[in-house]
């Protein structure tokens, strides 16, 4: 390969990763962003980002905001976000059967969407008092094994806000040391917990992973407290040999 050629790879992927960088600004601003605005989250002059984000709207990755706000993501990053959350549920329910059938629990497949986590998938237990979630239903992230498997992956300071966010909403008062340190211990055992905190009568085990965009999603086994005591460590075991293999596959 030539020096030329060498050179212009290497621009290519400083675009790309350019491009990344603003469509992840992006992300976050729910109104959209002015260039200036952009140009300085992600520290580049904003005649390169006009550059690329002129480049990003005529694939319709980005699109001005109707009511004048700037640029915000557009309808061709949900297609592709579309596609991928397929995938991700079509990989994965082979590996929610097999653990339903290790442990004979329902086994739940959960995207973190913002403010909550939104579940995918679910396979049904084989006992006869199994719990149930609906897919496209929401749950909360300081409650729930999922919701806190995947604030475990975060950086602390996102996670504090996303936590207090959730409690300033729902009028919650709770110890922020106490739930951090709760935190800790879930990337220390790889596992989460929800002992009887969302929805009484029923605990679960859960952890987290990010799929090959990046997007934080988690497995968890949720069981009716009456035996939860009697099938944790079968289901720890599980959870822990799928955690193993989703890693191997993603990260």
């Amino acid at each position: 390969m030539s020096e030329k050629e060498t050179k212009s790879d290497r621009t290519g992927i400083q675009v790309i990763s350019r491009a990344a960088s603003i469509l992840r600004v992006l992300k976050e601003a729910q109104a959209g962003m002015s260039l200036g605005k952009i140009a300085e989250q992600v520290d580049l002059p904003r005649s390169t980002v006009q550059r690329i984000t002129s480049a990003l709207a005529e694939e319709n990755f980005v699109i001005s905001d109707a009511q004048g706000g700037g640029l915000r993501l557009g309808p061709e990053l949900s297609a592709l976000a579309g596609a991928a959350q397929y995938n991700i549920v079509e990989h994965c329910r082979l590996l929610l059967t097999e653990l339903t059938q290790k442990t004979g629990e329902t086994t739940d497949l959960a995207v973190m969407r913002g403010i909550g986590m939104v579940f995918l998938d679910q396979v049904p237990g084989t006992h006869r008092l199994t719990t149930v979630s609906k897919v496209g239903e929401v749950f909360p992230l300081t409650t729930t094994a999922n919701g806190k498997a995947c604030l475990a992956k975060m950086d602390q300071q996102e996670a504090t806000k996303l936590i207090r966010n959730e409690w300033d909403r729902n009028g919650v008062k709770r110890d922020m040391a106490e739930l951090l340190e709760q935190l800790e211990d879930v990337r220390t055992r790889g596992l989460a917990y929800d002992l009887d905190e969302h929805a009484s009568g029923v605990s679960a085990i859960g952890f987290a992973f990010h799929d090959w965009a990046g997007e934080l999603h988690s497995i968890s086994v949720p069981v009716p407290s009456t035996r939860f005591a009697e099938q944790r460590k079968t289901i720890e075991k599980a959870l822990i040999d799928t955690s193993a293999n989703i890693q191997r596959t993603f990260e």
